[in-house]
């Protein structure tokens, strides 16, 4: 790769992405964020989540020190805290992208509160 002035063996986006982009993973990540620790609680309005699917994910996570798991509960890692700007600015995004979505009042409260379990850390 030659963007710039060295070589670089691995494109960093990437491998961001090939961390990020597997099902489920920044929605249970964003659900830790905001105090989920269980199993049963990452499931909690996704019936499509199947007990597999979960699984695979938490496993795959803890594999990559995104999470760690303590008895029976799961715990964010720095490494995982660190994803809390790239979320906001997803949510960010998201909000200020799609006015026909979202009313005027509902994106910025939705901003204040996701900056507030995000970036207030």
């Amino acid at each position: 790769m030659t963007y710039f002035d060295f070589e670089m063996t691995h494109c960093p986006v990437e491998l961001s992405l090939d961390l990020i982009n597997r099902k489920w993973v920044l929605q249970i990540i964003c659900d830790m964020f905001f105090g989920k620790t269980r199993f049963s609680e990452f499931q909690e309005g996704r019936p499509e989540l199947s007990n597999k699917a979960l699984s695979r994910s938490l496993r795959f996570m803890e594999e990559q020190k995104l999470i760690k798991k303590i008895d029976d509960e799961y715990f964010l890692t720095e490494k995982g805290k660190s994803l809390n700007k790239l979320i906001y600015d997803l949510v960010e995004f998201t909000l200020d992208n799609n006015s026909d979505l979202y009313k005027k009042e509902t994106a910025i409260k939705a901003k204040e509160g996701f900056k507030k379990q995000l970036l207030d850390v």
